[in-house]
């Protein structure tokens, strides 16, 4: 739960969740409406398009490359030391895989990249055995409800406040990939690897 993790790990959750929405704004874009972090999105537009005879293949290939990425940082958050550092790193070298085949014009390929990446930057918390989602924000909403409900009940007064910051860092990401991507291109994509790269660097300096 995003409220468990401390005021520093909150921050460097919202920095992810910015980078995701940046990514998944990005994607969305040059993809032509299917997303990177937001697999249900893809679920409902890869059905609509098996109906409608359009590419729902596409959606799918997101989906599983997604879970890949989950599984991926699952697997290398297992290490004991440095987990935070060696998951960023993960997602840096993926990301730096799908910006390079965006660049040389294989979309789809480079949309399962950014996929994996961003599943795999869902493992990069663990809190009570459980990884701090920070590419899907339905569940972040419906917390926010239930703290709002709870803090009028008497509960904690702030504690919907972690999951309204992960909603509003996705967002912004969102907003600046897509405002980024409009002056840059997919080239845009570039300052995304560099991020997750200097975010890799900041955590195994802080271990």
């Amino acid at each position: 739960m995003p409220r468990r993790l401390s005021r520093p790990a909150l921050a460097a959750a919202a920095g992810l969740s910015a980078l995701a929405g940046y990514v998944d704004g990005i994607a969305f874009v040059f993809l032509g409406g299917y997303f990177v972090s937001f697999m249900s999105g893809n679920t409902t537009q890869g059905s609509v398009e098996l109906v409608r005879g359009g590419s729902w293949w596409l959606a799918f290939v997101l989906v599983v490359a997604f879970v890949a990425g989950v599984v991926g940082g699952s697997l290398l958050g297992r290490m004991p030391a440095r987990r935070e550092s060696a998951v960023l790193g993960l997602v840096a070298a993926v990301l730096l895989v799908g910006a390079l085949l965006a660049t040389a014009g294989y979309s789809a390929a480079a949309g399962a990249a950014l996929a994996a990446a961003m599943g795999a930057v869902n493992t990069v918390f663990i809190t009570d055995g459980q990884a701090v989602g920070l590419t899907y924000m339905t569940g972040a909403l419906v917390k926010v409800g239930q703290e709002l409900v709870a803090a009028f009940r008497g509960g904690s007064r702030w504690g919907w406040a972690p999951h309204l910051v992960l909603w509003l860092a996705i967002a912004g990401g969102a907003v600046l990939g897509a405002a980024v991507y409009s002056g840059l291109g997919i080239h845009a994509l570039w300052l995304a690897v560099g991020g997750a790269a200097v975010g890799a660097i900041v955590a195994w300096r802080s271990r």
